[in-house]
């Protein structure tokens, strides 16, 4: 972003030529994308330069659900900060819920028992699938197709109806607590996924015949919105974005945790770079969630606490220390960093949000590119903006 101040003291005229009067191209005009607009995914902004339809100058403006996520963990016992982190990612809470758990638990030198793990897993995968039906049926409706996201809701609401059998909410889901989960993987909820997944890999092929395989929406995405691996280093992109750019890092294989080694999936990798490419990554990440899930019930013992011991409160503060854990999430790593001085409550939480990363790559992919196209790319992030924003 350049310098320029977003309300500058001399303000004359319009506030949008204003803001972009450092520089600006002669016969060009300001466009502001956003707040409001279904295409942000949000309450996002972004401030465009344009020449006709090209975009000369894309400048995302954040701010505008900033909720000081960070500095209300440091306000409150961690078992409290929980509900919070159920919140900064709705579409896949799960995630950001065991990022911080994991943080705690390493500060607190807590280990959770075997059948817990697979629970925690199993919970990650719904929350992953679930996630990317949106993204994806959202992205599609986005480039002027309506009838893909109303099969992806569909399918999502399987998915709901076993998270909420698991926590008992359907969107801004707290599964997890330090120490261990709140509820036992139950015989319905068994039953659910095993009838889930056969159910969902039916879909897939139906997926990839209305949509993937359609000539209109491969002309809109395919080679379109190139973001390659020095794009990707440069930002700090991960997840679908740097997979889509042939870089095969997955934080479950790099960063081994839980029951993960134990067990055996593909990381989908493409080399294209484009949107395309994205596209193919998440609904590829979605077979593998359901054979991981598929494991996960044959694997899981049948035996183990999976609640957090007694000692565990909800006032129970953190030993002097510090930690940071890493998780895969839907839009890449996902990590909480958190620092204790021994005090009531944690001295310093950081959360590292993959989708702050992904958007701040926008403004130099989206140059020269056609407003309709630079739509397309922002859909391909997948971005929600509470986790960006936080």
């Amino acid at each position: 972003m350049h310098n320029t101040p977003l309300f500058p003291k001399d303000m004359k005229g319009d506030f949008y030529s204003c803001h972009f009067e450092k520089g600006k191209q002669e016969d060009t005009i300001i466009l502001n994308l956003g707040p409001q607009h279904p295409s942000t995914h949000g309450v996002l902004r972004i401030l465009c330069e344009m020449d006709g339809e090209y975009v000369l100058r894309a400048e995302p403006v954040l701010g505008y659900l900033h909720r000081m996520q960070e500095k209300m963990g440091e306000i409150k016992y961690p078992a409290q900060y929980m509900n919070n982190m159920g919140r900064v990612d709705y579409l896949n809470p799960m995630s950001w819920n065991w990022a911080f758990v994991g943080a705690a638990e390493k500060v607190m030198g807590v280990e959770v028992s075997e059948r817990c793990e697979y629970a925690r897993v199993i919970a990650m995968e719904l929350s992953r699938i679930a996630s990317h039906l949106v993204g994806w049926g959202a992205w599609i409706l986005d480039l002027g197709a309506t009838t893909p996201i109303l099969y992806a809701f569909d399918d999502r609401e399987d998915v709901l109806d076993i998270i909420q059998e698991l926590c008992g909410s359907r969107l801004t889901n707290v599964y997890f607590r330090v120490g261990g989960v709140c509820k036992d993987i139950t015989p319905r909820a068994v039953q659910l996924i095993k009838e889930f997944i056969p159910s969902m890999r039916k879909r897939i092929p139906m997926y990839h015949a209305l949509v993937t395989k359609n000539m209109i929406l491969r002309g809109r995405i395919e080679g379109i919105g190139i973001i390659d691996r020095d794009v990707c280093n440069r930002y700090g992109c991960t997840g679908p974005v740097s997979r889509g750019a042939g870089i095969a890092h997955d934080t479950r294989r790099a960063e081994p945790h839980s029951v993960y080694p134990k067990l055996d999936f593909n990381i989908p990798v493409y080399t294209e770079a484009c949107s395309m490419a994205r596209y193919k990554v998440r609904l590829d990440e979605i077979e593998q969630s359901l054979n991981i899930l598929e494991q996960c019930i044959e694997q899981m013992p049948a035996e183990g606490d999976v609640l957090p011991a007694k000692n565990i409160k909800f006032n129970t503060k953190l030993p002097a220390g510090e930690a940071y854990y890493a998780v895969e999430g839907a839009r890449g790593k996902v990590g909480v960093w958190i620092a204790s001085d021994g005090g009531k409550y944690p001295y310093r939480v950081k959360l590292r949000a993959p989708g702050f990363c992904s958007l701040s790559c926008f403004a130099e992919v989206a140059k020269g590119m056609l407003l309709a196209d630079a739509i397309a790319v922002l859909g391909s992030l997948d971005l929600v903006i509470p986790e960006v924003d936080r």
